[in-house]
């Protein structure tokens, strides 16, 4: 722990010029007596690392040194290419992997480009997770993220809408989606999604599996994604919508539907609505979305659908109609 630390703080210091005590303390969290001592042993060891004193002092490294602790571990530099996600990346157990790695590669810059960590972060930031998602990562994804880098063959137990079963995996890959770790292995050699979150168990077997060179995690995980919500949206309706209602769509349906009828729309007639054929989960499901879209939207086909989204608009107005409002007899 020590001899990390210690590397640490030679690699602070070539990044950044001039360190004071309490700087460094801050940045390796621990107390100032023990940024001393640390300073004293490097020294020791021939580091040429020297205080300054007065108002602008710190501790500085000789001008021109350059330490060669600078090369990428394996697991560092495979956590660099998590650095952009440090949130998740810390959920899996490699927060200290990406700080190293990006010391690392602080370190190596030259003077001039040095800032760009900085610049980066005050204009970017990623914000993985939904809206109103609990932040807290489910209790067992570093198991499974330790068994995807180690190709480590893992026996789960699984909680399904039916009960628990138990499975053999072998574990290819993880994706978060909207706040939502999904696992993705191969089970009896077919590729299987699980929610990681519905995971009750991970026992690793004691065997390795040998990974497809091939298997693509993204272009798995994209046709998945496809194929699931084409499954869900089994109806279809037809509906015209106003510019208004076009526009609005994305908010009133599946976004895999809102794109499609987007795309497969008519042209606009003479008042600018265009009609076009929407999927549905299901006609409950589509009365209850497009009354989102209130006017902009008439619904042409089922008829069944039709007259539920017209009992639905006379209910409202004569709601509307009551004046000053209040409880009544039609309100529900």
């Amino acid at each position: 722990m020590r001899a990390s630390r210690l590397i640490s703080l030679v690699l602070l210091l070539q990044s950044r010029d001039r360190m004071t005590a309490a700087e460094l303390a801050r940045e390796l969290e621990v107390s100032e007596r023990t940024v001393y001592r640390d300073v004293e042993a490097l020294s020791a060891a021939g580091v040429p690392v020297y205080a300054e004193q007065g108002r602008a002092g710190g501790y500085r490294l000789v001008a021109g040194y350059r330490t060669r602790l600078t090369g990428l571990s394996r697991e560092e530099a495979e956590a660099l290419f998590l650095s952009g996600l440090p949130g998740p990346a810390g959920d899996m157990g490699l927060a200290d992997a990406v700080a190293a790695a990006e010391l690392k590669v602080l370190a190596a810059l030259p003077g001039p480009l040095r800032d760009a960590p900085a610049r980066a972060g005050q204009r970017f930031h990623l914000d993985a997770p939904g809206w109103f998602h609990a932040p807290d990562p489910p209790p067992l994804l570093r198991e499974l993220a330790a068994a995807v880098w180690s190709d480590a063959e893992v026996e789960l137990r699984y909680r399904r809408k039916d009960g628990e079963v138990t499975r053999t995996a072998e574990p290819y890959g993880l994706v978060l989606k909207n706040g939502t770790w999904y696992l993705v292995a191969l089970v009896g050699g077919r590729g299987r999604t699980y929610r990681v979150d519905r995971v009750g168990a991970v026992t690793p077997t004691g065997a390795t599996f040998d990974r497809d060179v091939d298997f693509d995690l993204a272009g798995y995980w994209r046709e998945q994604a496809d194929a699931f919500a084409r499954s869900m949206l089994r109806e279809e309706i037809t509906v015209r919508l106003s510019p208004a209602g076009m526009r609005g769509l994305r908010f009133a349906a599946a976004e895999h539907a809102a794109r499609r009828a987007a795309e497969e729309a008519g042209e606009p007639d003479a008042d600018g609505w265009r009609t076009t054929v929407l999927p549905v989960e299901s006609l409950e499901v589509a009365a209850h979305e497009l009354r989102i879209l209130g006017a902009d939207v008439e619904v042409l086909d089922p008829p069944g659908l039709r007259a539920r989204m017209a009992e639905t608009a006379a209910r409202i107005a004569a709601l509307y109609a009551r004046p000053g409002g209040g409880s009544g007899p039609d309100q529900r």
